[in-house]
């Protein structure tokens, strides 16, 4: 019977950490469905030489640039992008429908009646 190791066993939980701050944020489903109630905003953009493909192959839906015209038209038919066509059909959540979930709203019920019951306590 052998020992199991006992040795450098913290490392991946480090990592994971790691990860998660170091990683490229992109943007959220949320942020995404605004921009595509603008779509011109994207249409005409400018050159710019810190972005691939001089930042003109944007892909909305994804919030993805593209190097070249070929690769977004390809990016278009991959199973990546029509389950960001399906998630995307659906309106995101507001913060007042997560208030009402977490029991935060306004309670719009009538209060319960205290007449009947009390009548021998009024004597």
């Amino acid at each position: 019977m052998t020992r199991y190791r006992k040795t450098k066993t913290h490392r991946g939980i480090r990592d994971v950490k790691r990860a998660k701050r170091t990683r490229a944020r992109v943007k959220d489903l949320d942020q995404i469905f605004e921009d595509l109630s603008a779509p011109g905003k994207f249409a005409n953009q400018p050159i710019d030489t810190d972005l691939p493909g001089l930042g003109q192959h944007y892909c909305l839906e994804c919030a993805r640039y593209f190097t070249t015209a070929g690769s977004l038209n390809d990016h278009v038919k991959t199973k990546l992008h029509k389950k960001r066509l399906k998630v995307l059909k659906e309106a995101p959540y507001t913060q007042k429908e997560a208030d009402l979930a977490a029991g935060l709203g306004v309670d719009e019920r009538k209060p319960a009646s205290t007449s009947g019951g009390g009548s021998a306590m009024e004597e």
